[in-house]
């Protein structure tokens, strides 16, 4: 009978990947790549990591085997996306990553899948919901490769607060930031320069974007944690009706 990572007990947790000209061994080729960081903390956190790279059809038949999502962080969302013109310190369009990310958190939403979103990853589910992005804030991007530590105030009775409390040092490394804010979203953290450092969807069984890096952090992996949590309850009966059927027949006979 083939299984899925959870029927052992760690859940499946899918994470976006992106596609850049990478080197290994003899080879020299365009590759689906990933920060390992997010791996480790997937594991730590007692789950089974499957990497999305973005190619092919990503959508809510297509990720149903999963239990949960992790949005990772990279490049800017191309601003045709949310309907404003792009700003000189804007980076290159990703349309690769917009369109499969877009599609991954639409499709998650529409299942109800555990979801953390992690700096790109929070600005792409604020554009699905149909938010705007700032293009351009200082002070969170200091050097390439180097994170700032943030303090962060985290509203009190919010799901984050539950898990890190109501004020914590975050790590940053962004230059852009949400805007006009999606359709049921709730800001519940923020910088001390405004900036909203996360966000929920009140409703949803665990949807959670942080402006942060939380996979930097190899000492803390209580959001990665949550996610896993989440993941782990009640995965099978809630993936079979949202679906409608039954995507593994294997399946089907338990």
């Amino acid at each position: 009978m083939v299984s899925n990572g959870s029927d052992s007990g760690r859940p499946l947790i899918g994470v976006s990947t992106y596609l850049e000209r990478t080197k290994f061994g003899v080879w020299d080729v365009e590759a689906a790549v990933l920060h390992r960081d997010y791996l480790d903390s997937v594991v730590r956190a007692g789950g089974n990591p499957v990497l999305l790279p973005p190619v092919g059809t990503w959508d809510a038949d297509s990720i149903g085997f999963l239990d949960g999502l992790v949005l990772a962080g990279g490049a800017d969302v191309d601003p045709a996306l949310y309907g404003r013109p792009r700003d000189p310190r804007t980076g290159p369009a990703r349309p690769d990553r917009d369109v499969v990310e877009l599609n991954l958190t639409r499709a998650a939403l529409k299942l109800d899948l555990p979801l953390l979103a992690v700096c790109r990853g929070m600005q792409v589910l604020n554009v699905a919901l149909g938010g705007t992005l700032i293009q351009h804030v200082e002070g969170h991007n200091p050097a390439p490769a180097v994170f700032e530590h943030t303090g962060i105030a985290v509203e009190a009775g919010s799901v984050l607060a539950g898990i890190v409390g109501t004020a914590t040092t975050v790590y940053c490394h962004h230059h852009q930031a949400l805007d006009v804010l999606g359709d049921g979203l709730r800001v519940v953290a923020g910088a001390p320069d405004g900036t909203v450092e996360a966000v929920e969807l009140p409703g949803a069984r665990f949807v959670l974007g942080v402006q942060s890096h939380p996979e930097a952090d190899s000492e803390d992996d209580r959001l990665f944690a949550a996610l896993v949590g989440a993941a782990s309850r009640g995965h099978a009966s809630h993936r079979h009706a949202s679906h409608g059927h039954v995507s593994n027949p294997d399946r089907s006979t338990r």
